[in-house]
């Protein structure tokens, strides 16, 4: 098996060539995941990501990869895009193969689930991180580090003899280094190039308050919810003055136009809501954080209407009536009448 999973990168190094240094960090990610119910099926989907956005897909059920964005292709030419779906139908027949081998040889137990999740962030300034780490039925159990294969620690025995086989190839390691140290860094390289707009754009968050189910009596659950925001990183909390309060985080999750939501809660006495704020971090609102406070930008936003609603009548009164009431203050109020 070992010996066979680095096809996927082999063919990527051929068809990728080099970039102009990187302004800005960005992980690529791809996920392999391989089922086989039986010694006779399987299936091997992948998917990858470049930062925070899905970049391509490969289904079981086709033989060509996805490029899910138009930039997804790279520097591709029509020719490389067509030599990769290659490469890619021998890394699915060949990953079939070694598992069918491997399970007789340690006697595996059907069904049998195969992840492979590889990596790699190239940051200004700095080394690449690259990564190459094989799950088996959900469980870590060896990496490729540096220049050789590693099992994971305390792991089965059988584990030790892979190892121990796969280090033996000399070509498989070199070619390793290989992947991790160039072919990977040089892919992310030239995809972030292609979508660079999409990469560095900034959509601005909205926020709202809002009341959950009570969490009993005297008690307020209160909601603060943030949408529609990118990239993904955004801080939220609630603040009592300038001092952070206890509250509970949800996870950051998708919208369907690629932003994201959160959901943060605080729990308190019904008695002690006034005067909290919910406030909002993000990178593009340039500083200029959002704060709402509980209950108190509802009541000033209702007083504010009142207020020109009010200044309307009068205006409106005073310019229809202003002769009438200036002629009855004149018949009213003259200096006769004063003793």
């Amino acid at each position: 098996m070992g010996h066979l999973l680095f096809l996927l990168l082999w063919g990527l190094q051929k068809v990728w060539g080099s970039s102009d240094v990187l302004q800005r960090a960005f992980p690529f990610h791809i996920l392999q995941i391989s089922s086989f119910p039986n010694s006779s099926h399987a299936r091997t989907d992948f998917l990858a990501w470049l930062g925070e956005l899905q970049t391509h897909r490969w289904r079981n059920e086709s033989d060509t990869v996805q490029f899910l964005k138009p930039w997804s292709m790279g520097r591709f030419s029509q020719q490389q895009v067509k030599q990769l779906q290659q490469e890619f139908l021998i890394y699915r027949f060949s990953v079939f193969n070694d598992v069918q081998k491997f399970s007789k040889l340690f006697k595996l137990t059907y069904p049998i689930d195969l992840q492979v999740f590889i990596g790699c962030e190239v940051q200004p300034g700095k080394d690449t991180e690259s990564f190459f780490n094989v799950a088996l039925q959900g469980i870590y159990i060896l990496s490729f580090r540096g220049t050789s294969w590693k099992p994971v620690p305390d792991v089965s025995p059988s584990v030790d003899v892979v190892v121990q086989e796969f280090n033996k190839d000399q070509g498989t390691r070199a070619m390793m280094q290989v992947l991790m140290n160039y072919t990977c860094p040089q892919l992310l390289h030239g995809i972030i190039e292609a979508g660079k707009s999409d990469l560095e754009k900034q959509v601005k968050p909205e926020a709202w308050l809002s009341s959950g189910p009570s969490p009993g009596p005297g008690r307020l659950l209160l909601v603060c919810r943030v949408s529609g925001f990118y990239p993904k990183p955004v801080w939220v909390k609630w603040m009592r003055g300038e001092q952070e309060q206890p509250a509970q985080q949800g996870d950051i999750l998708p919208n369907a136009d690629e932003t994201w939501h959160l959901r943060v809660t605080m729990d308190v006495e019904s008695r002690e809501a006034a005067g909290l704020s919910c406030r909002v971090k993000h990178s593009s609102l340039g500083g200029q954080d959002i704060i709402l406070y509980w209950g108190g930008s509802r009541i000033s936003w209702m007083w504010i209407w009142a207020l020109v609603v009010l200044g309307c009548v009068l205006i409106v009164g005073i310019a229809c009536f202003r002769r009438p009431i200036w002629m009855w203050l004149k018949r009213h109020c003259s200096y006769e009448d004063i003793p």
